[in-house]
Protein backbone atom coordinates (compact mmCIF):
# COMPACT_ATOMS: atom_id res chain seq x y z
CA UNK A 1 0.00 0.00 0.00
CA UNK A 2 1.34 3.06 -0.84
CA UNK A 3 1.64 6.36 1.44
CA UNK A 4 -0.19 9.81 1.29
CA UNK A 5 2.61 12.44 0.58
CA UNK A 6 1.81 16.19 0.41
CA UNK A 7 4.59 17.53 -1.68
CA UNK A 8 5.28 21.02 -1.66
CA UNK A 9 7.13 23.06 -4.64
CA UNK A 10 10.41 25.67 -4.48
CA UNK A 11 10.85 29.11 -4.68
CA UNK A 12 9.63 28.61 -8.75
CA UNK A 13 5.94 27.70 -7.69
CA UNK A 14 4.22 24.69 -8.54
CA UNK A 15 6.20 23.95 -11.94
CA UNK A 16 5.73 21.63 -14.28
CA UNK A 17 9.03 19.59 -12.89
CA UNK A 18 7.22 19.18 -9.61
CA UNK A 19 4.21 18.08 -10.89
CA UNK A 20 5.85 15.32 -13.47
CA UNK A 21 7.76 14.43 -9.42
CA UNK A 22 4.58 13.81 -8.43
CA UNK A 23 2.90 12.03 -11.54
CA UNK A 24 6.28 9.89 -10.20
CA UNK A 25 5.38 9.29 -6.73
CA UNK A 26 1.66 8.11 -7.77
CA UNK A 27 3.06 5.74 -10.49
CA UNK A 28 4.65 4.14 -7.94
CA UNK A 29 1.19 3.91 -6.01
CA UNK A 30 1.30 6.78 -3.16
CA UNK A 31 -1.74 9.27 -3.30
CA UNK A 32 0.41 12.90 -3.69
CA UNK A 33 -1.11 16.44 -3.30
CA UNK A 34 0.74 19.38 -4.48
CA UNK A 35 -0.76 22.48 -3.11
CA UNK A 36 0.00 25.73 -4.61
CA UNK A 37 1.52 28.61 -1.94
CA UNK A 38 2.19 30.87 -4.25
CA UNK A 39 -1.58 31.54 -5.81
CA UNK A 40 -0.89 29.83 -9.20
CA UNK A 41 2.41 31.62 -9.97
CA UNK A 42 4.93 30.01 -11.87
CA UNK A 43 8.79 31.68 -12.58
CA UNK A 44 11.11 30.65 -14.48
CA UNK A 45 13.83 31.84 -12.88
CA UNK A 46 14.79 32.42 -8.99
CA UNK A 47 15.03 35.83 -8.55
CA UNK A 48 10.96 36.58 -9.30
CA UNK A 49 10.28 33.54 -7.81
CA UNK A 50 11.83 34.51 -4.63
CA UNK A 51 10.67 38.55 -4.76
CA UNK A 52 6.96 36.25 -4.85
CA UNK A 53 8.30 34.37 -1.37
CA UNK A 54 9.03 38.19 0.44
CA UNK A 55 5.74 39.68 -0.85
CA UNK A 56 3.67 36.50 0.17
CA UNK A 57 5.59 36.58 3.23
CA UNK A 58 7.25 33.29 5.19
CA UNK A 59 4.73 33.68 8.11
CA UNK A 60 1.69 33.26 5.50
CA UNK A 61 3.87 30.78 3.15
CA UNK A 62 4.12 28.83 6.52
CA UNK A 63 -0.37 29.11 7.20
CA UNK A 64 -0.59 27.79 3.80
CA UNK A 65 1.40 24.81 4.59
CA UNK A 66 -0.31 24.37 7.98
CA UNK A 67 -3.77 24.44 6.15
CA UNK A 68 -2.48 22.13 3.63
CA UNK A 69 -1.52 19.79 6.39
CA UNK A 70 -4.44 20.06 7.90
CA UNK A 71 -6.43 18.72 4.94
CA UNK A 72 -4.00 15.67 5.15
CA UNK A 73 -5.05 12.04 5.70
CA UNK A 74 -4.44 10.68 9.57
CA UNK A 75 -0.93 9.01 8.03
CA UNK A 76 0.95 11.09 5.73
CA UNK A 77 4.50 11.98 4.44
CA UNK A 78 5.78 15.80 4.01
CA UNK A 79 7.90 16.15 1.24
CA UNK A 80 9.47 19.22 -0.53
CA UNK A 81 11.99 20.86 -2.70
CA UNK A 82 14.08 23.96 -1.01
CA UNK A 83 11.80 26.59 0.40
CA UNK A 84 9.06 23.63 0.42
CA UNK A 85 11.47 21.71 2.11
CA UNK A 86 10.88 24.49 5.01
CA UNK A 87 7.40 24.06 4.58
CA UNK A 88 7.39 20.30 4.91
CA UNK A 89 9.65 20.39 8.05
CA UNK A 90 7.79 22.85 9.51
CA UNK A 91 4.23 21.19 9.31
CA UNK A 92 5.73 17.60 9.55
CA UNK A 93 7.44 18.32 12.65
CA UNK A 94 4.13 20.09 14.52
CA UNK A 95 1.93 17.54 12.97
CA UNK A 96 0.71 14.05 14.72
CA UNK A 97 -0.28 12.51 11.21
CA UNK A 98 3.48 12.63 9.90
CA UNK A 99 4.87 9.53 9.75
CA UNK A 100 7.86 10.46 7.19
CA UNK A 101 9.94 13.81 5.95
CA UNK A 102 11.68 14.16 2.52
CA UNK A 103 13.71 17.17 2.52
CA UNK A 104 15.06 17.73 -1.11
CA UNK A 105 17.80 20.71 -1.65
CA UNK A 106 16.84 22.03 2.29
CA UNK A 107 17.59 20.97 5.70
CA UNK A 108 16.80 22.91 9.07
CA UNK A 109 18.50 23.08 12.19
CA UNK A 110 14.84 21.89 14.44
CA UNK A 111 15.81 24.94 17.17
CA UNK A 112 15.42 27.57 14.62
CA UNK A 113 11.79 26.83 14.74
CA UNK A 114 11.91 26.85 18.41
CA UNK A 115 11.64 22.41 18.31
CA UNK A 116 13.20 21.62 21.47
CA UNK A 117 13.08 17.54 20.86
CA UNK A 118 12.14 15.63 17.67
CA UNK A 119 8.76 13.52 16.95
CA UNK A 120 10.24 10.26 17.62
CA UNK A 121 7.49 8.58 15.32
CA UNK A 122 9.46 10.82 12.35
CA UNK A 123 11.42 9.35 10.60
CA UNK A 124 13.51 11.86 7.76
CA UNK A 125 15.19 11.87 4.52
CA UNK A 126 17.69 14.44 3.24
CA UNK A 127 18.78 15.05 -0.19
CA UNK A 128 21.46 17.52 -1.54
CA UNK A 129 24.30 18.77 -3.86
CA UNK A 130 27.82 18.56 -2.57
CA UNK A 131 28.42 22.11 -3.03
CA UNK A 132 24.72 23.61 -2.57
CA UNK A 133 25.33 27.09 -1.76
CA UNK A 134 21.56 27.26 -0.19
CA UNK A 135 22.31 24.35 2.49
CA UNK A 136 23.85 24.42 5.81
CA UNK A 137 25.34 22.15 6.75
CA UNK A 138 25.75 22.58 10.56
CA UNK A 139 21.93 22.79 9.99
CA UNK A 140 21.88 19.76 8.23
CA UNK A 141 24.06 18.13 11.12
CA UNK A 142 21.78 19.43 13.95
CA UNK A 143 18.32 17.90 12.33
CA UNK A 144 20.36 14.63 12.27
CA UNK A 145 21.93 14.73 15.77
CA UNK A 146 17.89 15.70 16.93
CA UNK A 147 16.57 12.99 14.49
CA UNK A 148 18.55 10.38 16.26
CA UNK A 149 18.20 11.77 19.58
CA UNK A 150 14.64 10.65 19.12
CA UNK A 151 15.24 7.56 18.30
CA UNK A 152 13.95 8.25 14.55
CA UNK A 153 15.32 7.06 11.60
CA UNK A 154 17.65 8.81 9.84
CA UNK A 155 19.41 9.36 6.53
CA UNK A 156 21.06 11.69 4.78
CA UNK A 157 22.48 12.11 1.24
CA UNK A 158 24.90 14.43 -0.37
CA UNK A 159 25.22 14.32 -4.63
CA UNK A 160 28.14 14.70 -6.66
CA UNK A 161 26.61 17.48 -8.64
CA UNK A 162 26.94 21.80 -7.35
CA UNK A 163 23.46 22.85 -8.12
CA UNK A 164 20.79 23.26 -5.81
CA UNK A 165 17.28 22.01 -7.79
CA UNK A 166 19.58 19.50 -9.33
CA UNK A 167 16.46 17.11 -9.98
CA UNK A 168 14.16 19.89 -12.05
CA UNK A 169 14.80 18.71 -15.44
CA UNK A 170 13.61 22.20 -16.67
CA UNK A 171 16.22 24.66 -14.93
CA UNK A 172 19.93 25.04 -14.96
CA UNK A 173 21.16 23.20 -12.44
CA UNK A 174 19.70 19.70 -13.81
CA UNK A 175 22.11 16.85 -13.37
CA UNK A 176 20.05 13.72 -14.53
CA UNK A 177 22.15 10.80 -12.88
CA UNK A 178 22.03 12.69 -9.43
CA UNK A 179 18.20 13.09 -10.07
CA UNK A 180 17.65 9.68 -11.02
CA UNK A 181 19.57 8.16 -7.77
CA UNK A 182 17.89 10.56 -5.54
CA UNK A 183 14.20 9.22 -6.89
CA UNK A 184 15.71 5.54 -6.52
CA UNK A 185 16.73 6.12 -2.92
CA UNK A 186 13.28 8.25 -1.74
CA UNK A 187 11.34 5.36 -3.31
CA UNK A 188 13.21 3.06 -0.76
CA UNK A 189 12.40 5.41 2.21
CA UNK A 190 9.28 5.42 1.50
CA UNK A 191 8.58 1.71 1.36
CA UNK A 192 10.25 1.44 5.16
CA UNK A 193 7.46 3.47 5.94
CA UNK A 194 4.12 1.65 7.63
Amino acid sequence: MGQSIVLFHSAYGLRPGVLRFADWLRSLGHDVVTPDLYDGEVFAALEPGIKKRDAVGIGELMKRAAAAAARAPTTTVFAGFSLGAAAAFAVAARSPKARGLVLMHGALDPAAFGFTTWPPRLAVTVHCAKDDPWVDVTERDALERAVRTAGAPFESFTYPCTGHLFADEDLPDYDAPSAALMKERIAAFLATLR
